[in-house]
């Protein structure tokens, strides 16, 4: 049964609106996407069943040939703030549209919450690319044995995923063996990818070497199960980072206040002292952090993270695979081109690739969906997904309250991970009963059945 199709408007065929359309392209809405750069809407065209609309996306003439009227939702992700604005405000004041969602960078504006109030400008959500990817870089800095880290039900639960390495105490092992080898530790692994296959884990299951590992754990018990998997890393304390833009900027004022050592490389004279003075501790370099030299200057084989966030796929592999070469510890590398990620994915040169869209899809797609669904977070390069949803209603209404895990009927390649009830993390058995507003932590590797996963939560009439 097909899910039901939405009419969504997307204002700017970049970056962000092109990953949007095609998650969204893919899960069988009507997509209009709207820009004024024509040659960026036929490149859309030639890819998805969409239609496109050449213009700016605040005129009212531009809003109203993308036929903004029957629209469910507006998704402003232009690269002006203004322009978002300005769109959200005429679709709201002409055309009604249900719900506005709007790409803001500017930190002014988001230190000003107060403008986006019930009685001021009429967005429903505000999203900052720059501030998810910014926490999501942060969060592989405090964990480096992991090459993804999410959170879920407000920070109370993590899915973790990390390589599964020879010597791990439970490489070898079957998954029932990680109650023994840690005892009074609640986890539980989620999904397995060997040679990327998805393996749905049964307590069988055997952890090989190589194995790409995703399993859920409150935060306070995530250091425990990654020591099972593989030799744990000393954590992180001197970080490099090549690049002062919106991201860089905001990683390094996030890691200066966790009171790490940050060297900022910037190669605009201008944009250096703008972040010089702004942040407190971080030492920032005026230079090209593809320059060996330099690199080498500022003790690169000290470095146990250097991560490189320019505007340029190309710069940031470079200076990630001169970084490694010379010695630093630790190599992330900021990818906007989905060929150049599935590239560098793996390689043992570049230790994560980053994709600010794929970070930040789960965010948009949180909201376009709506309903029931409280989280998103896309994995594995868009293949797979977790998703938090609320259960709802009554043993009679709903196919999830008031049955034990092992008589809910689950899409296949679906498993469930851990439930979530008020401040109560609770890992997900066979003889688990879900009660009416539990948060239900979900893994999806066939994102054909996600329409399946989504109807679980809704509670008949």
């Amino acid at each position: 049964m097909p899910r039901p199709s939405k009419k969504i408007i997307i204002l700017g065929a970049g970056r962000v609106g092109r990953s949007v359309a095609e998650s969204l392209v893919r899960e069988g809405n009507d997509v209009t996407v709207v820009d004024v750069h024509a040659g960026a809407l036929q490149e859309l065209q030639n890819r998805l069943d969409i239609r496109t609309v050449l213009g700016n996306g605040a005129f009212p003439s531009t809003l109203r040939q993308a036929d903004a009227q029957h629209a469910d939702l507006i998704l402003a992700v232009t690269d002006s703030d203004e322009i978002n604005i300005t769109a959200c405000q005429v679709t709201s004041l002409l055309f009604h549209t249900p719900t506005k969602i709007a790409r803001i960078r500017a930190a002014e504006y988001l230190a000003t919450p107060e403008l986006f109030s019930e009685k001021g400008i009429p967005i429903d959500v505000i999203i900052s690319p720059d501030q998810v990817v910014a926490s999501y870089i942060k969060r592989l800095i405090e964990y480096p044995t992991a090459f993804q880290v999410l959170d879920f039900a407000q920070g109370k639960l993590e899915l973790v995923a990390v390589k599964a390495y020879h010597g791990g105490p439970l490489v070898g092992h079957q998954l029932r063996d990680l109650a023994e080898h840690l005892p009074g530790i609640e986890a539980r692994v989620a999904a397995i990818y060997r040679h990327d296959r998805a393996i749905l884990p049964e307590g069988d299951t055997v952890i090989h070497a190589g194995d790409e590992v995703f399993f859920v754990a409150t935060p306070s018990n995530i250091q425990a199960v990654l020591s099972e998997l593989r030799k744990l890393e000393r954590p992180m304390e001197r970080i490099m980072l090549a690049g002062g833009g919106y991201i860089g900027h905001r990683l390094a004022l996030s890691l200066e206040q966790a009171d790490y050592n940050v060297k900022l490389i910037e190669l605009s004279p201008d944009r250096a002292r703008v972040l010089s003075e702004d942040l407190r501790t971080s030492i920032v370099l005026l230079g090209d952090a593809t320059d060996e030299e330099l690199l080498q200057k500022e003790g690169i084989e000290a470095i146990d993270a250097f991560c490189a966030l320019t505007n340029d796929d190309e710069d940031n592999i470079l200076s990630a695979l001169m970084a490694k070469r010379l010695g630093a510890r630790k190599v992330m590398a900021l990818i906007n081109r989905t060929a150049y990620v599935d590239l560098v994915h793996g390689a043992s040169t570049i230790d994560i690739a980053i994709s600010p869209q794929q970070a930040t899809i789960g965010t948009l797609l949180t909201h376009v969906r709506g309903g029931r669904v409280a989280s998103v977070h896309s994995l594995r390069r868009g293949a797979a997904e977790a998703i938090e949803g609320i259960a709802t209603g009554s043993p009679r209404s709903s196919s999830l309250v008031g049955r034990t895990i092992s008589r809910i009927k689950l899409p296949p390649g679906t498993t469930i991970g851990a439930i979530v009830r008020g401040d109560e993390v609770i890992m997900a058995h066979h003889d688990s009963i879900v009660q009416d507003g539990d948060h239900i932590i979900l893994f999806l590797v066939d994102k054909r059945y996600l329409g399946d996963v989504e109807r679980l939560f809704k509670a008949a009439p």
